[in-house]
């Protein structure tokens, strides 16, 4: 008795797609106390070899601009406003809020270049609901994206059209009153 095997054949022809989609992950609270837990992954990952950029659209005061990151470890670029102080009201002036544009557009440039894995953009929500970056471009920049590209949006109260897009959503509360 003989036993016939059939060799498969590769059809070079057929192209495999091997990437991986990159995720929308939203982390909101009431309380400001997530933002350690954000960081901490974009350490994490960062430490792994993947390049991650920090992006804090409402802080300022340390005189750090996108033009001047800190890099928290070899991977991992962190930046502010080049503001001196804290947004924490939709009435800028027009230097802040020249300032916050200007980061919002490197940010998206810098993505669309394929440069950051992982970008985190922190209190995005109420840059939103401040009305200093208009939802609509958020989503464009979201759909728009490298499809590899992980996002991670925080902030209090994410808008609706904000979660409805997201991959997954983190919602931090306390369960017991202090």
């Amino acid at each position: 008795m003989v036993s016939q095997v059939e060799t498969p054949v590769f059809d070079s022809d057929r192209v495999l797609n091997l990437s991986v989609e990159g995720l929308v992950q939203v982390f909101t609270s009431f309380h400001r106390n997530f933002f350690t837990s954000v960081m901490a992954q974009a350490l994490r990952i960062a430490g792994q070899g993947t390049s991650v950029l920090v992006v804090q659209f409402l802080k300022g005061g340390i005189g750090q601009g996108h033009d001047r990151p800190v890099q928290l470890s070899q991977n991992l670029d962190w930046i502010r406003c080049d503001i001196p102080r804290c947004i924490d009201t939709p009435e800028l002036d027009d230097a802040e809020l020249a300032s916050l544009l200007e980061l919002w557009q490197y940010t998206q440039a810098v993505v669309h270049q394929g440069k950051y894995d992982l970008v985190v953009l922190d209190e995005l929500s109420l840059a939103i609901n401040f009305g200093l970056i208009p939802q609509a471009e958020v989503l464009a920049f979201l759909k728009q994206r490298p499809r590899q590209v992980d996002v991670i949006l925080t902030g209090p109260e994410m808008p609706q059209a904000i979660l409805d897009v997201a991959d997954q959503i983190t919602e931090l509360r306390r369960s017991h009153q202090p």
